[in-house]
Protein backbone atom coordinates (compact mmCIF):
# COMPACT_ATOMS: atom_id res chain seq x y z
CA UNK A 1 0.00 0.00 0.00
CA UNK A 2 2.76 2.46 0.95
CA UNK A 3 4.85 2.02 -2.17
CA UNK A 4 4.37 5.30 -3.95
CA UNK A 5 7.50 6.76 -5.45
CA UNK A 6 9.43 9.23 -3.33
CA UNK A 7 12.65 11.06 -3.93
CA UNK A 8 15.67 8.83 -4.37
CA UNK A 9 17.17 10.14 -1.14
CA UNK A 10 14.12 9.47 1.06
CA UNK A 11 12.73 6.03 1.97
CA UNK A 12 8.96 5.65 1.92
CA UNK A 13 8.72 5.05 5.66
CA UNK A 14 10.26 8.47 6.27
CA UNK A 15 7.85 10.08 3.82
CA UNK A 16 5.00 8.64 5.89
CA UNK A 17 6.84 9.86 8.99
CA UNK A 18 6.78 13.36 7.48
CA UNK A 19 3.10 13.00 6.61
CA UNK A 20 2.42 12.41 10.31
CA UNK A 21 4.67 15.44 11.10
CA UNK A 22 6.66 13.38 13.57
CA UNK A 23 9.83 15.03 12.22
CA UNK A 24 8.47 18.25 13.79
CA UNK A 25 7.79 17.21 17.40
CA UNK A 26 6.86 20.68 18.63
CA UNK A 27 3.49 20.44 16.86
CA UNK A 28 2.76 17.14 18.60
CA UNK A 29 3.92 18.35 22.01
CA UNK A 30 1.86 21.53 21.91
CA UNK A 31 -1.34 19.44 21.70
CA UNK A 32 -0.13 17.17 24.48
CA UNK A 33 0.48 20.11 26.83
CA UNK A 34 -3.15 21.15 27.57
CA UNK A 35 -4.05 17.46 27.92
CA UNK A 36 -1.33 17.15 30.56
CA UNK A 37 -2.43 20.40 32.23
CA UNK A 38 -5.92 18.94 32.68
CA UNK A 39 -4.69 15.50 33.68
CA UNK A 40 -2.38 16.68 36.46
CA UNK A 41 -4.73 19.36 37.78
CA UNK A 42 -7.74 17.03 37.88
CA UNK A 43 -5.67 14.28 39.54
CA UNK A 44 -4.08 16.65 42.09
CA UNK A 45 -0.63 16.03 40.54
CA UNK A 46 -0.91 12.24 40.90
CA UNK A 47 -2.47 10.79 37.73
CA UNK A 48 -2.48 7.00 37.40
CA UNK A 49 0.42 5.93 35.19
CA UNK A 50 -1.75 3.84 32.81
CA UNK A 51 -4.00 6.86 32.25
CA UNK A 52 -0.99 9.12 31.71
CA UNK A 53 0.29 6.71 29.06
CA UNK A 54 -3.13 6.55 27.41
CA UNK A 55 -3.36 10.34 27.20
CA UNK A 56 0.17 10.73 25.83
CA UNK A 57 -0.26 8.07 23.13
CA UNK A 58 -3.78 9.27 22.41
CA UNK A 59 -2.64 12.83 21.71
CA UNK A 60 0.07 11.52 19.40
CA UNK A 61 -2.44 9.42 17.45
CA UNK A 62 -5.01 12.22 17.34
CA UNK A 63 -2.56 14.87 16.18
CA UNK A 64 -1.28 12.46 13.52
CA UNK A 65 -4.83 11.98 12.23
CA UNK A 66 -5.35 15.74 12.25
CA UNK A 67 -2.19 16.36 10.23
CA UNK A 68 -3.10 13.75 7.62
CA UNK A 69 -6.69 14.93 7.12
CA UNK A 70 -5.42 18.51 6.87
CA UNK A 71 -2.99 17.48 4.11
CA UNK A 72 -5.68 15.48 2.31
CA UNK A 73 -8.01 18.48 2.17
CA UNK A 74 -5.18 20.87 1.26
CA UNK A 75 -3.24 18.74 -1.21
CA UNK A 76 -4.00 21.21 -4.03
CA UNK A 77 -3.51 24.32 -1.89
CA UNK A 78 -0.26 23.36 -0.16
CA UNK A 79 1.83 23.41 -3.37
CA UNK A 80 1.00 27.12 -3.69
CA UNK A 81 2.34 27.98 -0.21
CA UNK A 82 6.10 28.07 0.26
CA UNK A 83 6.06 26.56 3.77
CA UNK A 84 3.89 23.58 2.80
CA UNK A 85 4.85 22.86 -0.81
CA UNK A 86 7.09 19.91 0.08
CA UNK A 87 4.52 18.03 2.16
CA UNK A 88 4.16 14.43 0.94
CA UNK A 89 0.63 14.75 -0.45
CA UNK A 90 1.25 18.21 -1.89
CA UNK A 91 4.41 17.06 -3.67
CA UNK A 92 2.71 13.80 -4.74
CA UNK A 93 5.40 11.79 -2.94
CA UNK A 94 2.47 9.81 -1.47
CA UNK A 95 -0.91 9.10 -3.03
CA UNK A 96 -4.32 10.14 -1.75
CA UNK A 97 -5.12 6.47 -1.13
CA UNK A 98 -2.08 6.16 1.13
CA UNK A 99 -3.08 9.32 2.99
CA UNK A 100 -6.58 7.94 3.61
CA UNK A 101 -5.17 4.64 4.90
CA UNK A 102 -2.75 6.40 7.26
CA UNK A 103 -5.55 8.69 8.48
CA UNK A 104 -7.82 5.79 9.38
CA UNK A 105 -5.01 3.87 11.05
CA UNK A 106 -4.24 6.91 13.24
CA UNK A 107 -7.91 7.44 14.03
CA UNK A 108 -8.46 3.77 14.85
CA UNK A 109 -5.48 3.80 17.23
CA UNK A 110 -6.94 6.82 19.03
CA UNK A 111 -10.37 5.15 19.05
CA UNK A 112 -9.04 1.95 20.63
CA UNK A 113 -7.42 3.98 23.40
CA UNK A 114 -10.69 5.82 24.04
CA UNK A 115 -12.41 2.51 24.81
CA UNK A 116 -10.39 2.30 28.04
CA UNK A 117 -11.89 5.59 29.30
CA UNK A 118 -15.21 6.29 31.00
CA UNK A 119 -18.42 6.83 29.05
CA UNK A 120 -18.42 10.65 29.19
CA UNK A 121 -14.80 10.81 28.08
CA UNK A 122 -15.44 8.34 25.27
CA UNK A 123 -18.25 10.47 23.86
CA UNK A 124 -16.11 13.60 24.13
CA UNK A 125 -13.53 11.75 22.03
CA UNK A 126 -16.25 10.98 19.48
CA UNK A 127 -17.42 14.61 19.48
CA UNK A 128 -13.89 15.80 18.74
CA UNK A 129 -13.64 13.81 15.50
CA UNK A 130 -15.91 16.02 13.30
CA UNK A 131 -14.05 19.13 14.49
CA UNK A 132 -10.72 17.55 13.57
CA UNK A 133 -11.99 16.43 10.16
CA UNK A 134 -13.70 19.72 9.26
CA UNK A 135 -11.07 22.16 10.57
CA UNK A 136 -9.12 22.25 7.28
CA UNK A 137 -12.30 23.29 5.45
CA UNK A 138 -12.82 26.24 7.81
CA UNK A 139 -10.08 28.28 6.13
CA UNK A 140 -12.17 28.26 2.95
CA UNK A 141 -15.38 29.63 4.49
CA UNK A 142 -14.66 31.05 7.96
CA UNK A 143 -12.65 34.26 8.51
CA UNK A 144 -10.91 32.98 11.67
CA UNK A 145 -10.23 29.27 11.05
CA UNK A 146 -7.73 29.22 13.92
CA UNK A 147 -10.75 29.43 16.25
CA UNK A 148 -11.93 26.05 14.96
CA UNK A 149 -8.46 24.61 15.60
CA UNK A 150 -8.55 26.13 19.09
CA UNK A 151 -11.84 24.41 19.84
CA UNK A 152 -10.31 21.14 18.66
CA UNK A 153 -7.37 21.78 21.02
CA UNK A 154 -9.85 22.44 23.83
CA UNK A 155 -11.14 18.88 23.59
CA UNK A 156 -7.77 17.75 24.96
CA UNK A 157 -8.69 19.49 28.23
CA UNK A 158 -12.23 18.12 28.37
CA UNK A 159 -11.11 14.58 27.58
CA UNK A 160 -8.24 14.48 30.08
CA UNK A 161 -10.17 16.13 32.90
CA UNK A 162 -13.20 13.86 32.62
CA UNK A 163 -10.92 10.82 32.27
CA UNK A 164 -9.89 11.53 35.87
CA UNK A 165 -13.05 12.91 37.46
CA UNK A 166 -15.85 11.59 35.26
CA UNK A 167 -17.45 15.05 35.16
CA UNK A 168 -17.09 18.59 33.84
CA UNK A 169 -16.55 21.27 36.50
CA UNK A 170 -16.16 25.03 36.54
CA UNK A 171 -12.38 24.57 36.75
CA UNK A 172 -12.55 22.44 33.61
CA UNK A 173 -14.13 25.27 31.65
CA UNK A 174 -11.63 27.82 32.94
CA UNK A 175 -8.80 25.63 31.68
CA UNK A 176 -10.67 25.02 28.44
CA UNK A 177 -11.06 28.77 27.88
CA UNK A 178 -7.39 29.38 28.64
CA UNK A 179 -6.42 26.65 26.18
CA UNK A 180 -8.65 28.04 23.42
CA UNK A 181 -7.20 31.55 23.84
CA UNK A 182 -3.61 30.28 24.08
CA UNK A 183 -4.09 28.25 20.90
CA UNK A 184 -5.61 31.25 19.12
CA UNK A 185 -2.52 33.21 20.12
CA UNK A 186 0.24 30.83 19.08
CA UNK A 187 -1.54 29.62 15.92
CA UNK A 188 -2.12 33.18 14.76
CA UNK A 189 1.61 33.78 15.22
CA UNK A 190 2.25 30.66 13.14
CA UNK A 191 -0.14 31.88 10.42
CA UNK A 192 1.66 35.21 10.11
CA UNK A 193 4.45 33.55 8.10
CA UNK A 194 1.93 32.54 5.42
CA UNK A 195 0.00 35.79 5.05
CA UNK A 196 1.25 36.66 1.58
CA UNK A 197 0.71 33.17 0.17
CA UNK A 198 -2.69 32.75 1.89
CA UNK A 199 -3.86 36.06 0.45
CA UNK A 200 -2.80 35.08 -3.07
CA UNK A 201 -4.40 31.63 -2.82
CA UNK A 202 -7.59 33.10 -1.33
CA UNK A 203 -7.81 31.27 1.97
CA UNK A 204 -8.63 32.76 5.36
CA UNK A 205 -6.53 33.03 8.50
CA UNK A 206 -6.68 34.99 11.73
CA UNK A 207 -3.38 36.64 10.74
CA UNK A 208 -5.13 38.15 7.71
CA UNK A 209 -8.42 38.86 9.51
CA UNK A 210 -6.84 41.07 12.19
CA UNK A 211 -4.66 42.87 9.64
CA UNK A 212 -2.48 45.60 11.08
CA UNK A 213 -3.83 44.87 14.55
CA UNK A 214 -2.73 41.23 14.55
CA UNK A 215 -0.01 41.76 17.18
CA UNK A 216 -2.53 43.42 19.49
CA UNK A 217 -5.03 40.59 18.92
CA UNK A 218 -2.39 38.02 19.85
CA UNK A 219 -1.48 40.02 22.95
CA UNK A 220 -5.16 40.03 24.00
CA UNK A 221 -5.40 36.26 23.48
CA UNK A 222 -2.36 35.73 25.69
CA UNK A 223 -3.68 38.19 28.28
CA UNK A 224 -6.97 36.30 28.38
CA UNK A 225 -5.06 33.05 28.80
CA UNK A 226 -3.16 34.49 31.77
CA UNK A 227 -6.33 35.87 33.41
CA UNK A 228 -8.19 32.56 33.11
CA UNK A 229 -5.20 30.58 34.38
CA UNK A 230 -4.90 32.98 37.31
CA UNK A 231 -8.59 32.59 38.13
CA UNK A 232 -8.14 28.81 37.91
CA UNK A 233 -5.14 28.97 40.25
CA UNK A 234 -7.19 30.84 42.84
CA UNK A 235 -10.03 28.34 42.55
CA UNK A 236 -7.70 25.35 42.91
CA UNK A 237 -5.57 27.09 45.55
CA UNK A 238 -2.31 26.61 43.69
CA UNK A 239 0.75 27.83 45.56
CA UNK A 240 3.40 30.42 44.70
CA UNK A 241 5.14 27.93 42.38
CA UNK A 242 2.38 28.24 39.80
CA UNK A 243 2.30 32.03 40.04
CA UNK A 244 6.02 32.09 39.34
CA UNK A 245 5.55 29.95 36.22
CA UNK A 246 2.68 32.18 35.09
CA UNK A 247 4.87 35.27 35.53
CA UNK A 248 7.54 33.65 33.35
CA UNK A 249 4.93 32.81 30.70
CA UNK A 250 3.56 36.36 30.69
CA UNK A 251 7.09 37.68 30.34
CA UNK A 252 7.70 35.52 27.27
CA UNK A 253 4.35 36.48 25.75
CA UNK A 254 5.06 40.16 26.34
CA UNK A 255 8.47 39.83 24.71
CA UNK A 256 6.83 38.06 21.77
CA UNK A 257 4.35 40.91 21.37
CA UNK A 258 7.16 43.45 21.19
CA UNK A 259 8.89 41.40 18.49
CA UNK A 260 5.65 41.03 16.51
CA UNK A 261 5.35 44.80 16.36
CA UNK A 262 8.63 45.04 14.49
CA UNK A 263 8.43 45.70 10.76
CA UNK A 264 10.02 43.35 8.23
CA UNK A 265 10.34 40.53 10.75
CA UNK A 266 11.92 37.45 9.08
CA UNK A 267 9.43 34.66 8.36
CA UNK A 268 11.52 32.23 10.45
CA UNK A 269 10.83 34.36 13.54
CA UNK A 270 7.17 33.34 13.57
CA UNK A 271 8.07 29.67 13.68
CA UNK A 272 10.54 30.38 16.47
CA UNK A 273 7.87 32.16 18.53
CA UNK A 274 5.50 29.25 17.92
CA UNK A 275 8.14 26.80 19.22
CA UNK A 276 8.73 29.01 22.28
CA UNK A 277 5.14 28.30 23.29
CA UNK A 278 6.03 24.63 23.69
CA UNK A 279 8.52 25.57 26.40
CA UNK A 280 6.06 28.06 27.89
CA UNK A 281 3.46 25.28 28.08
CA UNK A 282 5.83 22.94 29.87
CA UNK A 283 6.90 25.71 32.26
CA UNK A 284 3.23 26.22 33.13
CA UNK A 285 2.78 22.45 33.54
CA UNK A 286 5.71 22.33 35.97
CA UNK A 287 4.18 25.27 37.84
CA UNK A 288 0.82 23.51 38.07
CA UNK A 289 2.38 20.33 39.44
CA UNK A 290 4.54 22.18 41.96
CA UNK A 291 1.65 24.48 42.79
CA UNK A 292 -0.29 21.42 43.91
CA UNK A 293 2.59 19.72 45.73
CA UNK A 294 4.47 22.65 47.32
CA UNK A 295 2.31 24.64 49.69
Amino acid sequence: MLTQPTSASEPTWYTVFRLLRWHKPEGRLILMIPALWALFLAAQAHPPLPLLGTIVVGTLATSAAGCVINDLWDRDIDPQVARTSDRPLASRALSVKTGIVVFFISLICAGILSLYLNQLTFWLCVAAVPVIILYPLAKRVFPIPQLVLSIAWGFAVLISWTAVTGKLESATWLLWGATVLWTLGFDTVYAMADREDDSLVGINSSALFFGKYVAEAIALFYLGTAVLLGYLAVQLQLSWAFWLSLAVAVGFWGWGYLRLRQTNLPAASYGQMFRENVWIGFILLAGMILGLLVK
